[in-house]
């Protein structure tokens, strides 16, 4: 067998072997699409009415609707990052001390210093409330935004698929052509080998 009838046949296997890893990433990218959708559902999370300034601005579309997706999630988590800074009076975790404040119980800046923190009845220093909202604040807003991210990826799995499969697909056809049309060439030449035979 020549080289070039080496990457002919290269060329089929090269094909077979896209089409597969196509139909394989088609596959796993519907499934992690599913599987996302399928775990927000799960948590029953309902988006506030119109009324809400924070709903009105990042999902006003699905005002009472329950989230189901991926660009729903990432905007619930928008609406929970506004209701968050409001309770805090704008300020972010890191802007706010880890205590409450003794002079000013219900300042969410609160402080960090433990001297000037307000004291429980065991002289403790009581946490700062506001501070650690945003604590639980990002851990949901993480998880909602992962769910975007995941259903993104999986979107891009299923193009991906889908462009391995199309490769495949014409790089088989072009194989199957140049190997049809050689396996012609060669009955051709077999063909006038026998005549030239039996006329001799």
């Amino acid at each position: 067998m020549n080289a070039r009838r080496i990457l002919e046949w290269g060329g089929l296997a090269a094909g077979i072997v896209l089409i597969a890893f196509g139909i394989g990433a088609l596959y796993m990218g519907i499934d992690g699409r599913s599987t996302v959708r399928d775990s927000i559902k799960q948590e029953q999370i309902v988006f506030g009415d119109a009324s809400d300034p924070a709903v009105v601005e990042h999902a006003e579309q699905w005002a009472g609707e329950q989230v189901t997706t991926g660009d729903q999630a990432r905007a619930f988590a928008l609406v929970m990052r506004e209701h968050t800074l409001e309770g805090s009076g704008g300020l972010t975790y890191a802007e706010m001390g880890r205590f409450q404040s003794a002079a000013n119980p219900d300042d969410p800046a609160g402080t960090s210093d433990e001297e000037a923190a307000a004291k429980d009845e065991n002289g403790n220093p009581i946490a700062n409330g506001a501070r650690n909202t945003w604590v639980t604040e990002t851990a949901l807003t993480t998880a909602l935004n992962m769910s975007y991210m995941a259903e993104q990826l999986s979107v891009f799995g299923i193009v991906v698929g889908i462009a391995l499969l199309l490769t495949g697909i014409g790089l088989m056809i072009l194989a199957l052509a140049v190997l049809g049309g050689r396996f012609r060439q060669e009955a051709a030449v077999a063909g006038v080998a026998t005549k030239v035979a039996i006329g001799h």
